[in-house]
Order: structure tokens, then C-alpha cells, then sequence
């Protein structure tokens, strides 16, 4: 049975091995620190907020987001992580926290959810094609 809810004190060392996955897909490996820090303002929810995903009562998918304001449209929100772990995919997992993300904005008056992933997350993207518009957008970057 899948569930989507928010992340439990109890959930930190499974959260944490599914966003070091997510990390690791981009290329990127996080100090202990970094987590720490995420994980604290995770249960604060108050900038930045988390949902996981549960099959059969084990954690096994993670969305990260958070709203901003907008020029044009009221709120948005903004879906900055999402990550299944890879023997949990095909079941629904994604799509569930997409949706609870959705829910999530819509309730609180947002305009819109939106997201990015690379081009070459195939998996992913046949996904996304199906539950949201493709609007062509190229996002830029500049490190800091």
C-alpha cells in the first residue's frame, strides 16, 4: 500500500539515503553537514517543506519544495527535489508525490508547480510528460 505524508523524526537515516541518491543521479556528493541543515529545516516546515512516499510502511520516495512569489500569477511552487528509490520505481511512488505537491499548492492559493530535470532523465520525463506541460524553457544557471 503507498502513502504520501511528511517526513517523521523518525524517517532521518531513510531520508537521508534517498537524498544522497537523488545527489548522487546529479553528479553531486553532500557533506553530513549539508544534510543536517535540510533535514533540520525540513521539520521546521516553514521555507521549505518535504513529503515521502511509503510502500507498505518503508520510505521509499522524497519531494522537496517550496513556494515564492511571482510577477505574474499568484504564488508559485516550486518542486526543487524528487527521488524514488530505484526498486520502488514503476509503482506509483512519483506520480503520488507529485500530486500531494500539487494538492499541497493548491490549497494554499499557488498559481502554479513547476519543476526542472535534466534532459537526459528519460525515466523521469515520460513521467512528467504525462502529468504536467512541457513549456520548452531552458534554465540557466550562475554557481555562487
Amino acid at each position: 500500500m503507498l502513502t504520501i505524508g511528511r517526513l517523521e523524526p523518525t524517517d532521518r537515516d531513510a531520508w537521508q539515503a534517498l537524498f544522497a541518491g537523488y545527489n548522487e543521479f546529479y553528479g553531486r556528493t553532500m557533506p553530513d553537514d549539508f544534510f543536517d541543515h535540510a533535514w533540520s529545516r525540513f521539520q521546521d516546515d516553514v521555507e521549505i517543506h518535504a513529503l515521502g512516499a511509503r510502500l507498505d510502511g518503508q520510505l521509499v520516495g522524497i519531494a522537496h519544495f517550496l513556494t515564492h512569489a511571482s510577477t505574474t500569477a499568484p504564488d508559485s511552487c516550486y518542486l526543487q527535489d524528487l527521488f524514488t528509490a530505484p526498486e520502488a520505481r514503476g509503482q506509483g511512488a512519483a506520480r503520488a508525490l507529485i500530486a500531494a505537491v500539487t494538492d499541497w499548492a493548491r490549497e494554499r492559493g499557488c498559481g502554479r508547480v513547476y519543476w526542472s530535470t535534466h534532459e537526459t532523465n528519460a525515466t523521469a520525463r515520460r513521467l512528467y510528460d504525462q502529468v504536467a506541460e512541457n513549456r520548452g524553457f531552458i534554465l540557466y544557471l550562475i554557481p555562487l
